[in-house]
C-alpha cells in the first residue's frame, strides 16, 4: 500500500522517538522549518521501553521554549501511533501541514531573511 502525504513533509527516521533531541527540534525551527512533529509508538508499547515518553517530554519542553520566545508552540507536536497505522501517519502529516498553513510562515524564517 502506497501512502499519500504532502510532499513538503520531510521524514527523518530514527530507531526510537526517544532518540530525538531537543536540539534537533529547535535546530529544525532555526533552520527554517515552519513546523516539526515527532511520531512515536503508542504509550506503553515502546520497544525501547520509555523512548516515546521521553520524546513527549522533550516535545513539551520545546513547546514551552517556543512560547517563551513568542513563537506559536503549535508548530511542534508529538503524535503516538502504531507502526501498523500507515493511513493514520498520512492523516497526521496532512493535519500538521494544514495547521502550519493556518499559522503561516515561521517568524524565525522571516527574521533570518531580513
Amino acid at each position: 500500500m502506497r501512502l499519500s502525504y504532502p510532499s513538503n513533509v520531510k521524514i527523518i527516521q530514527v530507531p526510537c522517538s526517544g532518540r530525538v533531541d531537543i536540539l534537533h527540534l529547535l535546530r529544525a525551527i532555526e533552520d527554517g522549518a515552519d513546523g516539526v512533529y515527532v511520531a512515536g509508538c503508542l504509550e506503553g508499547e515502546c520497544h525501547f521501553l520509555t523512548g516515546n515518553v521521553k520524546a513527549k517530554k522533550k516535545v513539551q519542553y520545546v513547546k514551552n521554549v517556543l512560547e517563551e520566545i513568542g513563537i506559536e508552540p503549535e508548530r511542534v507536536e508529538m503524535f503516538n501511533l502504531s507502526s501498523g497505522e500507515g493511513p493514520r501517519f498520512a492523516e497526521i502529516a496532512k493535519e500538521m501541514v494544514e495547521r502550519i498553513k493556518e499559522l503561516g510562515p515561521s517568524p524565525v524564517k522571516i527574521q533570518k531573511a531580513a
